[in-house]
């Protein structure tokens, strides 16, 4: 007669395979075109299907994330770990796998916060240092730091041909523009002449061309966080927090040409519809969805959602918009036709950033 326990060893392995193979068939791979989605409360990131609206998966990501990035290529995700400006670090996730990898390490640029992936590359502001930092994932590093000089660099916004960056300073109350410039050829060092008779020589490295980044520093309204980028690449608009009001950039000219008396106080974030033809501002301090006409710059309808929200994202595809509705713990989907709440998705606790991932 067999023992108790090799009886009931077998049990438990049969036990094991089943709620293996009841797991293989429950996952569900992530689709081409996924919605993603972050949780604070939760410390996730969800893979939603845009097309069901089903959660497919969760990744666990580090504490306190704000913001969720795609990689071109839509098979990874990076996830700032922020912390207030404490933090250093960054989560990465493989969408294919829906596991996570191991965290990149910005080490002394801490507070990492807005991303954009532009060029292959990786780049984030770092609010603890007052920086601006770029990653290679080819290479595993950071491959280029620029300082910025003001408060709480927060947001950022990367040109399609890398030669343009935008950012949000919010308790310095402006607007960072970096752009990238050729400059002259190099002379000789000051004090230094050639022998009589010979030609200069110039300094090593004086034939190369020579590119730096030239800074322009806007001022905006006090708290100016959320930001975006119309469509045709003319204006920048930003909300400002603290007095409620919205500063219009002339991004050619370099200076705001317009601030308009919102009254969006704890303004959060702010986003051009795809055609370019509206602005959604919402706000952790008011249970409204702010919607202005980009033409007329006046209010068009405020959109009730709950008692406060943060994250926007647009459905070019679908003509509507997600927007993260992180005190009620959900993300509401608004109808950019109708301008109404159509549903709410459960991606977890205070959700925040949100992000497309498309696969060619």
């Amino acid at each position: 007669m067999r023992s108790r326990e090799t009886q009931i060893i077998p049990c438990l392995a049969a036990f094991a395979l089943l709620v293996s193979a009841a797991h293989s068939v429950a996952a569900q791979p992530t689709p081409q075109r996924s919605l993603l989605a972050l949780s604070k409360r939760n410390h996730t990131l969800a893979i939603v299907d845009p097309s069901s609206l089903q959660v497919i998966a969760r990744a666990p990501v580090g504490p306190d994330p704000h913001e969720v990035i795609a990689t071109a290529d839509g098979r990874t995700a990076y996830v700032s770990i922020y912390g207030g400006g404490r933090y250093h670090a960054l989560s990465v996730i493989d969408l294919v796998a829906q596991k996570a990898l191991p965290d990149i390490d910005t080490g002394a640029l801490n507070g990492p916060h807005g991303l954009a992936f532009v060029g292959g590359k990786l780049w984030f502001t770092a609010e603890g240092a007052k920086a601006i930092a770029r990653f290679d994932p080819a290479t595993a590093k950071i491959d280029w730091i620029m300082g910025t000089g003001q408060n709480r660099t927060h947001m950022l916004y990367v040109t399609a041909d890398q030669k343009q960056i935008y950012t949000t300073n919010v308790s310095s109350g402006t607007v960072t523009f970096l752009e990238l410039i050729a400059l002259p050829p190099m002379g000789p060092p000051p004090g230094m002449h050639p022998p009589a008779g010979s030609p200069p020589s110039p300094p090593p490295g004086a034939a190369q061309p020579r590119m730096d980044w030239n800074e322009t520093v806007i001022p905006a309204g006090k708290g100016d966080e959320g930001f975006d980028v119309s469509p045709d690449g003319r204006e920048l608009w930003t909300a400002n927090a603290q007095d409620g009001t919205l500063s219009i950039i002339d991004i050619a000219a370099k200076q705001v040409t317009a601030t308009l008396n919102a009254g969006i106080y704890g303004a959060n974030r702010l986003k051009f519809t795809p055609d370019g033809k509206s602005v959604l501002i919402s706000s952790l301090g008011d249970g409204h969805l702010f919607i202005y006409d980009a033409a007329s710059r006046k209010e068009i309808k405020r959109v009730p959602i709950g008692r406060g929200a943060a994250g926007i994202l647009m459905d070019p595809v679908a003509d509507r918009a997600f927007v993260a509705c992180s005190p009620d713990n959900s993300i509401a989907i608004v109808d950019l036709k109708t301008l109404t709440v159509t549903g709410h998705l459960d991606v977890g606790g205070e959700p925040d950033g949100l992000a497309w991932a498309v696969r060619p």
